[in-house]
């Protein structure tokens, strides 16, 4: 059975110990839950505690993670998918810098 081939690997550590975290890898076929072939887990966290967190673990589908709210994410495209994951990253370090 052919697996998974990784798309991104990306791991970059940024000042006051906040780490992101993006890994995607295309899937050898689409399925009902997967549709656009891809399985996914973007991360931003900070101090061990998550921020921001996009994944399609099985049994979820597309979903993200702001704070301890979890909501579904329409998945429309690989880009537009790191575009929303790295907007929402900038707010939430944005806003935590005016706390």
């Amino acid at each position: 059975m052919p697996k998974a081939e990784p798309l991104i690997r990306q791991r970059d550590e940024l000042p006051n110990d906040v780490l992101v975290e993006i890994k995607v890898w295309r899937l050898p076929k689409a399925d009902p839950e997967r549709p656009h072939g891809l399985k996914y887990s973007l991360y931003c966290g900070q101090n061990g505690k998550r921020l921001v967190g996009y994944d399609n673990e099985r049994g979820k589908g597309d979903h993200r993670h702001l704070g301890h709210k979890e909501e579904a994410y329409r998945f429309v495209t690989l880009d537009q998918l790191l575009e929303d994951f790295h907007a929402d990253v900038r707010a939430v370090l944005r806003s935590n810098k005016n706390e």
